[in-house]
């Protein structure tokens, strides 16, 4: 019986899993983003939260544990940071994600690939995307209209030019 054994298998042996994780988890430790398809996405998820949170502990053994994952000294300097690093002015992973009480990567969906259709995500690190947290919000339309929109110049104009109209309209009248 196979209960509670509910992680998507990925279509490949159990080492060849271990394998994939593993170097897809280096890509993203080194990258901070990474294009693949959405189970190969959500897999990894599972996989590299668990090591983030073991990095919180910066202790030699929390360190031996993540490296029988990763198999990759590039990886661990880059998740964990040592004095070296943070003299250079680089950041750890962290250093960012380290305050947070978990979800430190976020999911987010592209759309299917051209040739196969497989849905295709990005999954990147929370902290690491300058872009995505101070990106300002576009203007929402309200209305399904052909002409441009007024622009607040020519608003202001317009308004001058009926407040003249009326000017010269009460004028004869006063006589």
């Amino acid at each position: 019986m196979r209960h509670n054994k509910k992680f998507n298998h990925l279509g490949r042996t159990a080492s060849h899993r271990a394998s994939l994780l593993a170097n897809m988890a280096i890509s993203l430790i080194l990258h901070k983003r990474i294009t693949t398809t959405l189970p190969k996405a959500k897999a990894l998820k599972k996989y590299v939260e668990p090591l983030v949170t073991k990095a919180k502990d910066d202790s030699t053994n929390s360190r031996r544990v993540v490296f029988s994952y990763l198999q990759n000294k590039d990886a661990i300097t880059e998740l964990f940071g040592n004095a070296k690093t943070k003299s250079e002015g680089k950041v750890s992973i962290i250093d960012k994600v380290g305050d947070r009480p978990g979800g430190y990567t976020r999911i987010i969906k592209l759309g299917a690939r051209q040739g196969d259709a497989a849905s295709q995500a990005f999954i990147e690190f929370v902290d690491f995307d300058d872009n995505m947290a101070k990106a300002p919000k576009a203007e929402k339309k309200t209305r399904r209209s052909r002409r441009p929109a007024k622009t607040a110049a020519s608003e202001a104009s317009s308004a001058e030019e009926v407040k003249a109209e009326e000017v010269s309209v009460e004028e004869p009248k006063a006589e």
